[in-house]
């Protein structure tokens, strides 16, 4: 494998954006200021207090990290966590302080207690990478799954990790009493060990993650790290992050800012595949481009006349987690600025028009029925088997498109997120899910609700909570989140980047 790349940016940013950086002030907003006052603004804010309910319930008093899940009732946790959770509480809480639902020493003493917790969990030290599951109430590493005793091998992802990273970026510039705390946490995080320059495809791909050990699974391989360092490790080979509507799109730019993995990886993601996959989920329409050397088929996938860049399954998540710490809209006008819009009125139209649910918001959530379950809108995905809308798993051929679908299955999140661009629909859905639905409590809403059944997923998830919390953030604040992360170093190591490019998009 090749050497590891230099911590110089290629595009001539500041190395690291370590201790030694400057505090950048926000690229938004002043800090703390609310933008201008909107209808619903109050209601907004109870929601958000709420949610903020569950996420301090969750959190252990004594460790600071948050459970992956909780009851409705707010009383039993769920006994793990994971970097996305443990983030997604980090950027909760500076969230829930420019909101005024805190004031800012508890904002302070919550991230200390939390970050302290981090500093001493175990972990792989050549990478600065966290594990995936840990016990939240002591902070050891799960190796026995406590709903069934199964052994757990302790598993790097990479995915996980993007969501830890953004938010001790984001909490080092927001918080300036715990910066030094977090920004030791966040330098220490090599994403170049994720990044498989040898893909098949020019630009390389990132790996799902590793394990330390063999895990005797047949997708773990044995390979030395990309980046020399440490023993070799046993990497996910049978899974890359390779499409560019993905929540997986942040341990790129994650590296692209640090300079560890090169903008090429980015256009190496697809936006669908070439049109000779002749089993994706329809054919594409879209040319070749290229940017940074690397040849680009800018594909669309056409649902209700609209082009509309898919996704793996058609999630929103997937679409709009990212968008939640960079401006994507903003700095890419021809191709986020124009799919984040057409995919929420996607999905809007899928649940309201196409499947006359008369409700709207798809994602992986809950599953009302019990367990956990990944709902789409099988149109805006391109995976063949589809994450759906509803239980019955109603397969969007778009030969014959159906006429009928059975009980579809929202989830809140999927709506809040929404929200960033479709404020005054997203709110209206919202408002009669909770009047409708035994949807709501004091933890905020409920993760899942099927439609048709009136089945609710009676609890909450921190991850999705903590989405609730960061595109509220954005909305009740002018870029309440993106200002802190998408700082001046990092528009300059990024915006080149994903800039440039145009989506083969219509409305």
């Amino acid at each position: 494998m090749s050497a590891h790349l230099t911590r110089r940016g290629l595009l001539g940013t500041a190395a690291g954006l370590g201790v030694a950086a400057s505090l950048t002030p926000p690229a938004f907003a002043n800090p703390g200021g609310r933008g201008r006052p909107g209808r619903h603004d109050a209601r907004l804010l109870r929601w958000a207090s709420d949610t903020w309910n569950s996420l301090a319930a969750m959190a252990d008093a004594r460790t600071g990290l948050v459970a992956d899940n909780i009851d409705a009732g707010l009383s039993r946790r769920s006994g793990y966590t994971s970097p996305t959770n443990i983030g997604g509480y980090l950027w909760s809480c500076i969230v829930a302080r420019d909101l005024r639902i805190i004031n800012p020493g508890e904002c302070r003493n919550r991230i200390a207690r939390t970050l302290a917790t981090l500093g001493r969990m175990e972990k792989h030290d050549a990478s600065g990478m966290f594990f995936n599951w840990y016990d939240e109430a002591t902070g050891d590493v799960l190796r026995t799954w406590p709903d069934d005793g199964n052994v757990v091998h302790p598993f790097v992802s990479s995915v996980d990790m993007g969501w830890l990273g953004a938010a001790l970026y984001l909490v080092a510039q927001a918080d300036p009493s715990n910066r030094k705390t977090a920004l030791k946490l966040y330098d220490a995080m090599r994403w170049d060990i994720f990044y498989d320059r040898d893909w098949w495809r020019p630009g390389g791909a990132n790996y799902g993650g590793f394990w330390l050990e063999d895990p005797g699974r047949p997708d773990a391989g044995l390979l030395p790290p990309t980046i020399g360092i440490g023993p070799d490790l046993w990497y996910h080979v049978g899974h890359h992050y390779d499409t560019a509507i993905s929540e997986a799109r942040m341990v790129n730019y994650l590296g692209i800012i640090r300079g560890q993995i090169p903008p090429q990886a980015y256009y190496a993601t697809f936006r669908t595949f070439p049109p000779d996959w002749d089993w994706q989920e329809m054919p594409p329409v879209g040319d070749w481009e290229e940017y940074f050397g690397i040849p680009v088929y800018q594909g669309a996938y056409t649902y209700r006349d609209m082009q509309v860049v898919p996704g793996w399954g058609g999630s929103m998540f997937e679409e709009l987690m990212p968008d939640l710490f960079v401006p994507e809209a903003t700095w890419a006008p021809n191709s986020w600025g124009q799919n984040h819009p057409l995919h929420v009125r996607a999905q809007r139209e899928h649940g309201l028009d196409d499947a006359r649910y008369g409700y709207w918001g798809f994602s992986p959530c809950s599953n009302p029925a019990g367990g956990y379950r990944e709902y789409g809108v099988d149109a805006l995905g391109l995976n063949p088997t589809g994450y759906f809308s509803d239980q019955e798993e109603t397969n969007y051929d778009w030969r014959n498109p159906p006429t009928t679908y059975g009980d579809g299955v929202v989830t809140p999140h999927a709506a809040f997120l929404g929200m960033m661009y479709d404020r005054d629909g997203a709110i209206d859905n919202l408002v009669r899910l909770q009047r409708n639905f035994d949807a709501y409590g004091p933890g905020g809403f409920h993760d899942a609700i099927a439609l048709r059944s009136g089945q609710v997923a009676h609890r909450h998830l921190s991850l999705d909570q903590s989405m609730i919390m960061g595109a509220l953030g954005n909305v009740l604040i002018e870029n309440g989140m993106r200002r802190w992360f998408a700082t001046r170093e990092v528009e300059r190591a990024l915006r080149p980047v994903i800039g440039i490019e145009s989506f083969n998009t219509r409305a």
